[in-house]
């Protein structure tokens, strides 16, 4: 595969009916716990991999730290929450690099393999298939409100638990019912991620506002303007190729939220999404179908 159809992560052919699938990732600090930025990082790094339909093997870290705070213990507890995090995914840590930088960046390379396949990409979503999202939204949102100290901490709870949730079960789901088109949602938002992945497998899709699951105290927050600069060029980007309709403000700029450590949202057979919302009951308990695939100019959305 190439680069063509921007999809979650590179793929390498081995040559004997699998394929390597690599990707890298790291953010910047969401959360005011080392330990639990640690923890978030590597769960959004492995996302790409799940997203593919691969099986994580190894990883390496990629760690930028201010020199002039080393050996207060904050680098150890980002390491060590990373660290928790591989041994949840079941993958070693084998390496890694370092390097001085003024605001910190945690992430990692990470190396999967696949059956050739069962490569799940961006291409392959037809029409009538429903649009599945296995994580609620709004974590952009909420790490603004911790930035400005105004994020109520049962609020940053719930964030934090749904972004150190591995998208391990919900892949396996999407595996099991063989679903084909799936991408995980991040920077990009809902509608960013979706809008790529409906432009490369040339069709359209509908989505609806009130289906969204959202985490808790986001709507509060929209309400009290913790509105994240990525959100506004979002919609900046969308602006053409997104109806929104009447849907009112405070859901598109749900819409537009950039995930870190997002859900994976599928593209599913009508006839096997019953098969895979039972499967993601335990694991993924706020998955929601929220919209279907359309005939219509590729790429497009039209939110109602």
């Amino acid at each position: 595969m190439d680069a063509s159809t921007s999809d979650d992560a590179a793929v390498y052919a081995l040559g004997d009916g699998y394929a390597l699938v690599v990707t890298l990732d790291f953010v910047t600090p969401l959360v005011d716990d080392p330990h639990d930025f640690g923890r978030i990082a590597v769960t959004n790094a492995l996302s790409d991999i799940y997203a593919m339909g691969a099986k994580p093997l190894f990883a390496l870290n990629l760690l930028g730290f201010p020199r002039s705070l080393l050996g207060n213990g904050i680098v150890e507890e980002i390491i060590r929450g990373g660290s928790d995090m591989a041994r949840e995914a079941g993958i070693p840590i084998m390496g890694g690099h370092s390097v001085d930088d003024v605001e910190p960046k945690y992430g990692m390379v990470v190396v999967g393999k696949v059956p050739v396949e069962e490569i799940v990409s961006n291409v392959s979503a037809e029409v009538g298939e429903a649009l599945v999202l296995t994580k609620p939204l709004g974590t952009g949102i909420v790490a603004t409100a911790i930035k400005a100290g105004a994020a109520p901490a049962h609020v940053v709870a719930t964030a934090v638990a749904s972004m150190t949730t591995l998208n391990r079960e919900a892949a396996e789901a999407m595996k099991q019912v063989g679903v084909r088109a799936a991408t995980d949602v991040t920077g990009y938002g809902v509608l960013g991620h979706l809008g790529n992945l409906l432009h490369q497998s040339g069709v359209a899709a509908e989505i609806t506002a009130d289906a969204l699951p959202v985490l808790p105290g986001v709507p509060e927050l929209i309400r009290t303007g913790h509105i994240s600069g990525g959100t506004k060029r979002n919609l900046k980007d969308l602006a053409t190729q997104v109806d929104f309709g009447e849907t009112v403000e405070a859901s598109r700029l749900i819409l537009a939220d950039p995930q870190t450590s997002g859900g994976l949202l599928m593209s599913v057979s009508a006839e096997r999404v019953s098969q895979l919302m039972e499967l993601l009951r335990d694991d993924a308990p706020n998955a929601t179908i929220i919209g279907h695939v359309t005939e219509g100019v590729s790429g497009a959305i039209r939110v109602c």
